[in-house]
């Protein structure tokens, strides 16, 4: 019997299954396709998933194929200038395509032992107390102790379980190729901006050698939005916005999306978990779909690696849902405002307007760049709600954005945040977090970790960057727990500060294995 099987081996279930090895959790990915995908349905990488990639030594793949540009116009498309001094290493968006994202996941998956089966189809489930069984388009079953969804914004897992999937269905539809075209790239690109004035959801973008990838409104084309599209439908479409189809031929793929918004009404049912699009699908207005698939999975990979291992405390695998679904909540609802404002209907020009003007205040630039970065979340982990919130709107409301709350100068503005890339004495931070352990950050030498160094690492150093004496991290980079200067805890480590730090470790790692404490050292990085 298998560990967890995972259906999908997109980009959230190839890396859902890394972070699950990564435990040495037996994984098996089945994927419908027989071959990677072609389809550029994302084109980038924002910075908290660039954080991610970072924390387990994997940015620098994606940094060596990818290009980064400014922040700034990804907002509904309203131009302006990036913030200054966002609170990441990496203040920029990563343009790289999808399959070249989902290539070198895969490929880091594969070293690390994960089992990819392709042109295999789920079709069937049930589960007892136990374990999960799946059976096969070809009816072959296979057993696993807990199956994660990562299908798509059609999961068969999601269906078979009987989730609701409530929201909004799609209103307009886009296609979206990649083609050559013959008109001149300055022609081109003059008329393109003059129907950007009014249609901001029409788009060319060069990819070089006369390669260009298109979106264009899909209205009326097909009834039928699982019909293939024809390179014809496309010019047909390039001729009513543009009045011309720039002499498009020679297409590499063609594909047909709309604006579907849908959360499903919960993540978890028994053994069977969902991720990524299976568990949300929204307008791709900001870039942040693959995004959150993938932020998804480094949320649920640790936790339910602990619950395979046998060490999870009550609540660990709950608290997935508690804490992503109130993200994806207000990631949908960031999509449905922008959607509004790309309208050519007065009533939303009006308002957009009205936001550019406000967007020239660096706070409201700023809240608005870290909803569509992620790098604003903070989950509620204080007042009594362990698990769940955001500062993006969602249920839970756990925080005021960073630039609000004393950032790294506080406590309370620390907890529940994740810790960007700082500066140890010895090296960064995220250079000691590639094996997807927590960590406790010791400036003093004095806390310990005691039986908790089975899963947890010790790291005594110091760091210009963190003013309060120590912290401890989740394996997904989140605070949760800040020793406060204040109370003395520091020159009386078996006080309130250790015993503070033991519950949190408790509550977060488990119980402690008596005798593992004899064992622990601080880690020395460089």
């Amino acid at each position: 019997m298998t560990d967890v099987i995972i259906a999908g081996g997109g980009p959230t279930g190839i890396m859902l299954a890394s972070e699950l090895r990564l435990h040495g959790v037996d994984v098996l990915v089945l994927e419908r396709d027989a071959e990677p995908t072609k389809v550029v349905r994302s084109g980038g990488l924002h910075a908290r998933s660039v954080e991610i990639l970072e924390q387990r030594g994997l940015a620098g793949r994606f940094l060596q194929l990818g290009q980064q540009y400014p922040l700034g116009g990804f907002f509904a498309g309203i131009t302006k200038a990036a913030p200054v001094s966002l609170d990441t290493t990496h203040p920029y968006v990563l343009a790289i395509a999808q399959p070249v994202v989902e290539r070198l996941l895969t490929e880091h998956a594969t070293e690390l032992g994960v089992h990819l089966r392709r042109s295999t189809e789920l079709t069937e489930l049930r589960q007892d107390e136990d374990s999960v069984t799946v059976v096969l388009a070809d009816g072959t079953q296979l057993r696993s102790r807990y199956l994660v969804g990562c299908d798509g914004g059609r999961s068969t897992v999601r269906k078979l379980l009987g989730i609701g999937f409530p929201g909004e269905p799609s209103r307009r539809d886009r296609l979206l190729s990649e083609v050559e075209l013959t008109a001149p790239e300055e022609t081109l690109m003059a008329r393109v901006a003059e129907v950007r004035e009014t249609h901001k959801d029409f788009g060319v973008v060069p990819l070089g050698e006369g390669l260009y990838r298109i979106v264009v409104p899909a209205d009326g084309v097909s009834e039928d939005r699982a019909s293939p599209t024809t390179l014809d439908e496309l010019k047909q479409q390039l001729q009513q916005f543009a009045g011309t189809d720039f002499g498009a031929h020679s297409p590499r793929w063609l594909s047909r999306f709309g604006d579907a918004t849908r959360l499903a009404e919960r993540y978890r049912s028994g053994r069977v978990l969902l991720a990524g699009d299976a568990a949300h699908i929204h307008p791709p207005l900001g870039g942040q779909g693959l995004n959150l698939g993938l932020q998804d999975a480094f949320n649920l990979g640790w936790k339910l690696a602990a619950e395979v291992d046998g060490w999870a405390p009550e609540g660990l695998l709950d608290s997935y849902q508690a804490e992503r679904h109130p993200v994806a909540a207000a990631v949908l609802d960031n999509t449905r405002a922008q959607s509004e404002l790309i309208s050519p209907e007065p009533g939303p020009q009006a308002v957009r307007r009205l936001l550019a003007e406000l967007m020239d205040f660096e706070e409201v630039n700023r809240f608005l760049i870290e909803k569509i970065t992620a790098t604003g979340i903070r989950y509620d982990f204080c007042g009594g709600r362990d698990n769940g919130g955001d500062n993006n709107g969602g249920d839970g409301d756990g925080g005021a954005n960073n630039a609000g709350d004393g950032g790294h100068g506080a406590g309370e503005g620390l907890l529940g945040r994740r810790l960007r890339n700082v500066q140890l004495s010895r090296g960064r931070l995220y250079e000691l977090m590639h094996s997807g352990r927590g960590i406790l950050v010791d400036q003093t030498g004095r806390f310990s970790l005691g039986g908790w160094t089975d899963r947890v690492d010790r790291i005594e150093a110091k760091s210009p960057e963190l003013d309060v004496p120590a912290v401890l991290l989740r394996p997904d980079g989140h605070v949760v727990w800040v020793a406060e200067p204040a109370l003395g805890d520091i020159d009386d480590p078996i006080g309130g500060g250790q015993r503070e730090l033991d519950a949190r470790l408790s509550r977060w790692f488990g119980a402690a294995v008596p005798g593992a404490g004899a064992l622990e050292s601080a880690y020395q990085p460089g």
